[in-house]
């Protein structure tokens, strides 16, 4: 997730701006057209503050409340008496971030009989800091033209904010929400000196944005039902830290950070400039966070906001990519289905690409939507976006579709069973359960899934596919694999994938899921597997929306250890499969035959 810092963003935006009124006439208010906020104001004008907001926290443990640090950038009509809404920017990555390793993924997995060392510590890499001058943001000027302050602030422990980082902890929380509230007037504010500095401009209506970390926060914000907080853009954000770094039990790796955990993103992001008081702090990370048994815990609790959605009442505007494997879209889905049983205004934007910001995409479009979003919930003017279509959805070429709501309202459950051929490509259909077959794979780490997949024939993987599709089918939602597995070993990793067989032979991985078998009874607790006994193990993959087009053939791939996502034991480990007792659930608009 550390590799997307927003701040360093380019676009360039023509504003065309209303001509400098006389000195007696009130200031420049806010205008809108069709729905939309007009850019009437010049950015080359704000006013620019820099300041310090007190948080009632005390994360460091050095005996005072942390200290956020905070830059404003507001149009100068804000000087002159108009008060204006607020689109807000909490960030760690504005000072920049460490060189920090990655724990070992080479590593046996944990059974709970065995006695010894773990692996569990790793090495502190050197450490580089960078200080934040000037924040800048993509949106800044288009924001500022519109009629918003933009407000930048440093996490808890990061540039010149004091405090700790925490991977998402309540600290974090209460650090960025006291930016909020020092909008409100509810939380005290100081420049350098000590003076106080009030939010004398601000109307107290925020919105929160951004993407990655940066769209994290607003779901944790939003989480605390803080009063002022009307709207956030939640961009490739997480709503479950756990799901970031486990999976149903399993240590699983957001794409491409193998090795990375909760300890490492903080002391990636550790970046103020006296940084031993939070050594004890992240050293506590490292031994909560828990890389032996996966297992759900107080310390994953704690970073769950889906707990507090019941307290949201920020209009939610979330926007992920359907091909995003760093933050992967079970956080969108899970927290988007929470948000709509609460009745909370919601709208998702789901786009073919990865870890990404949209304005990369489909700029123009975006900027509308965003536009029209913020006109009504921070400037309140009601523009009717409460009742057009919930979910804008890329498709694979390219296109764009409305639909009222997400996952597809008709999509319904087809549920596949698999049959003999396995270790080729065996059968897949809705026909009644297979005879007594049982197939079986070895485990070997050192194989990418991908590669698996693809070839016509492994002893490391078990593949089955349907006839060709004799019309397109589309998968909109969760996709489950309920599978009968009997190991040879105390303990292994389980993958399952959604794969797409073209006619020309070549296989894409449409969405994949991961579990801990020693988790199968509950998400918190490890229950040792006997070697030779059957259990019956669920693995619920990654939510997606994807269309199979007429002549290609949908399968299911089963393995053990992921490469790019999984810890990586010796190879060897045997499971079996006992087909009849095996079946597919797929949430599906169209035939799958």
């Amino acid at each position: 997730m550390r590799r997307v810092v927003t701040g360093c963003l380019a676009a360039i935006f023509a504003l065309p701006l209303v001509g400098s009124t006389a000195a007696a006439q009130p200031p420049q208010g806010p205008v809108f057209s069709d729905g939309e906020a007009q850019p009437v104001f010049d950015p080359a004008q704000a006013v620019r503050q820099d300041l310090f907001v007190t948080a009632p926290v005390d994360s460091d443990h050095d005996g005072q409340q942390d200290r956020v640090h905070v830059q404003v950038v507001r149009p100068k009509e804000s000087d002159q008496g108009l008060r204006v809404p607020v689109a807000y920017q909490a960030s760690p990555y504005f000072s920049g971030g460490n060189d920090v390793p990655n724990h070992n993924v080479d590593t046996e997995l944990h059974v709970p009989e065995q006695s010894g060392p773990r692996t569990m510590r790793r090495t502190t890499g050197d450490e580089r800091v960078a200080v934040a001058a000037e924040i800048d943001w993509a949106y800044e000027k288009y924001l500022l033209a519109r009629g918003y302050a933009v407000v930048y602030a440093e996490s808890l422990g990061t540039g010149e904010s004091t405090g700790c980082p925490t991977t998402g902890a309540e600290n974090e929380t209460i650090g960025a929400k006291s930016v909020v509230d020092w909008l409100n007037r509810r939380a005290p504010g100081h420049d350098a000196g000590g003076a106080p500095v009030q939010a004398h401009w601000s109307t107290g209506k925020v919105g929160m944005m951004g993407v990655s970390y940066n769209g994290t926060l607003p779901n944790a914000v939003a989480s605390t039902g803080v009063e002022g907080l009307e709207a956030i853009v939640p961009i490739g954000a997480i709503s479950n830290w756990y799901d970031y770094y486990r999976t149903d039990g399993a240590v699983v790796a957001p794409g491409g950070y193998q090795g990375e955990d909760a300890d490492v993103l903080a002391e990636y992001v550790h970046t103020r400039a006296d940084r031993e008081p939070c050594r004890p702090v992240i050293d506590g990370l490292t031994a909560e966070q828990d890389r032996i048994t996966g297992d759900y815990s107080r310390f994953w609790n704690e970073r769950n906001y889906l707990d507090d959605v019941d307290e949201v009442h920020a209009a939610v505007l979330s926007v992920h990519g359907l091909n995003d494997w760093n933050v992967k879209t079970r956080q969108a889905a899970q927290w988007y289905r929470a948000l709509r049983e609460h009745d909370v205004p919601h709208k998702i934007w789901w786009h073919q690409s990865g870890h990404t910001d949209p304005i990369k995409l489909r700029e123009q479009e975006w900027l509308r939507t965003l536009n029209r979003w913020f006109t009504r919930y921070l400037h309140d003017v009601p523009n009717g976006v409460e009742g057009e279509p919930r979910a804008t959805v890329q498709r694979e070429d390219g296109s764009w579709t409305e639909e009222p709501e997400w996952p597809a309202p008709d999509a319904a459950e087809t549920v596949l069973r698999p049959s003999a051929g396995g270790p080729q490509r065996g059968g897949l259909s809705a026909a009644n359960p297979a005879a007594e077959v049982v197939e079986g794979l070895t485990d070997d780490a050192g194989l990418l899934a991908e590669e698996l997949a693809a070839a016509p024939s492994s002893p490391n993987r078990l593949a089955y596919f349907t006839e060709p599709l004799a019309e397109q089918a589309r998968v909109s939602g969760e996709v489950r694999a309920d599978l009968a597995l009997t190991f040879d070993r105390p303990a292994a990793n389980v993958t399952a994938l959604l794969v797409d067989l073209a006619p020309d032979g070549s296989v894409s991985v449409v969405t994949r899921g991961w579990t801990d078998p020693q988790n199968r009874e509950a998400l918190d607790r490890t229950t040792p597997i006997e070697p030779g006994q059957n259990y019956a193990i669920t693995v619920t993959m990654q939510p997606d929306d994807y269309v199979f087009a007429p002549g290609h053939r949908l399968g299911v791939v089963v393995l053990s250890s992921d490469r790019d996502f999984t810890l990586r034991p010796k190879p060897g480990a045997g499971l079996r499969l006992d087909l009849a007792r095996t079946s597919i659930s797929i949430p599906a608009v169209g035939s799958i035959s």
